[in-house]
């Protein structure tokens, strides 16, 4: 009996984002990206949570908050801050990027409580050094 073969093309899988705070809400989604997502809780471990003053008052309207949630890196293993982790295009990840450099966030890469790596805003001044995160390969 001749063996079958199943061809296997392999793809590169939508960036995956970890929100724990505005990108969270359906307002800052609609207008930032023109849509709002799906997303799934997950827990960002080995970072605690912290607030920032918000000086921008546009960003203040359209939040409806005075102050950025904020995460800082402290490597504890009993550490874990709960959130919303979304899977979003190239060009929402742009978008993001702009939106969360007027924080003075960086983007940088990590493992989620649920083993999914993802992309992560953390304050610059106390942003780990991590890798990029690459793609996830996946065979169909």
């Amino acid at each position: 009996m001749p063996r079958t073969h199943t061809p296997h093309n392999a793809y590169f899988a939508m960036p995956l984002i970890f929100s724990y705070g505005t990108l969270q809400q359906e307002n800052v989604q609609l207008s930032t990206f023109g849509r709002l997502f799906r997303g799934q809780g997950d827990e960002l471990p080995g970072f605690e949570q912290s607030l920032v003053a918000i000086d921008d008052p546009q960003v203040v309207a359209a939040s409806g908050k005075t102050h950025y949630a904020n995460v800082k890196f402290n490597g504890r293993n009993d550490s874990r801050v709960s959130g919303t982790v979304f899977e979003i295009t190239d060009d929402e990840l742009a978008a993001a990027d702009q939106y969360e450099r007027l924080a003075g966030y960086k983007r940088v890469a990590a493992i989620l409580a649920s083993g999914k790596q993802a992309w992560v805003y953390v304050d610059a001044r106390f942003a780990p050094e991590r890798p990029e995160c690459p793609r996830k390969v996946s065979m169909t």
